[in-house]
């Protein structure tokens, strides 16, 4: 069984693609659920049911293929400012997780429940069952991580990045079973600051992987000092960390063995096994369901040597 740290739009090819090909255990960033209209929406759990449930629109990265926005053109004209894209079929996902968590269940317990509705035979783990969230600090004031993403357009100036509720949530036993079972742990090449690192703070998260760190690898996010997707530069540079696959090996480098870097990188080689990181170089550009696979096959053989 292999373990997957998860989170973002970056996130969901690897999973697609290691799950084709061994069970999977995918632990899903928490830090970017938010509250909107009365309900608890968690994108990127979402993005990884849809994306192994084969659902997943693949133009946006996000949603259901195929959807359609009639209850928010309705909510714009009733003079709400809804913003955050909520799809029709969407929504049946957050109302009815909702409700689900109104009447006791723990976000895993649903989760599992649509896991197992949409035919999904991986895990899906939240991170956490506790809420916490991802704030941005910007020069335009606090805001949650779906405001600067998504209704600001990343335009206001980022002066720091903190997870709110985050000393007070724990991980679940499932998320540290996992992580201790596992034959092998991928963190996926999501944002570190946004993606990865909310699931990182979490306690007992760090610890956990700290002690399989031989059997962990992390998948760079970064071609040069250009993300793949996404605004990873940006939080990177605000929490002083380099924006380069060196500068991601050694953000991980407490938790992880080793990193897969693109094969274009194999210049910073040397300078990431100076940090104790042991690197491997490869083609991480996936466009295809077969460059999800081919990933997910290097990551397999590398683990197995």
């Amino acid at each position: 069984m292999i373990a997957i740290i998860a989170g973002g739009t970056g996130s969901v090819k690897l999973v697609r693609g290691l799950a084709r090909l061994q069970d999977a255990a995918v632990i899903a960033n928490v830090g970017d659920n938010i509250w909107l209209h009365g309900l608890y929406v968690c994108p990127d759990v979402d993005t990884v049911v849809y994306g192994l449930g084969g659902m997943l629109d693949e133009e946006r990265g996000w949603g259901v293929k195929g959807d359609t926005f009639s209850f928010l053109d309705q909510a714009k004209k009733s003079g709400v400012d809804a913003w955050f894209a909520l799809g029709d079929r969407d929504l049946a996902m957050h109302v009815l997780r909702t409700q689900m968590l109104a009447r006791g269940r723990t976000l895993t317990q649903v989760t599992a429940h649509f896991a197992k509705a949409y035919g999904i035979r991986s895990r899906i783990l939240p991170a956490s069952d506790d809420e916490t969230f991802t704030i941005i600090s910007t020069d335009a004031g606090d805001m949650h991580l779906q405001e600067f993403w998504v209704k600001n357009a990343c335009r206001p100036k980022v002066k720091g990045v903190r997870y709110s509720g985050i000393k007070s949530a724990r991980a679940t036993s499932q998320v540290l079973d996992a992580i201790k079972s596992a034959d092998r742990i991928v963190i996926a090449p999501g944002n570190p600051v946004s993606s990865i690192g909310p699931t990182l703070a979490i306690k007992g998260v760090k610890k956990a992987l700290a002690r399989r760190r031989k059997d962990v690898v992390a998948v760079s996010p970064l071609i040069g000092r250009q993300a793949v997707s996404g605004p990873a530069v940006k939080y990177m540079a605000t929490l002083g960390i380099e924006a380069s696959p060196a500068g991601v090996a050694e953000f991980y480098s407490d938790v992880a063995g080793s990193v897969v870097i693109d094969s274009r990188d194999a210049g910073t080689s040397a300078r990431i096994r100076r940090l104790g990181v042991e690197v491997h170089e490869t083609n991480i550009t996936m466009r295809t369901r077969s460059d999800e696979v081919r990933l997910g096959r290097y990551l397999l053989r590398k683990s197995a040597n």
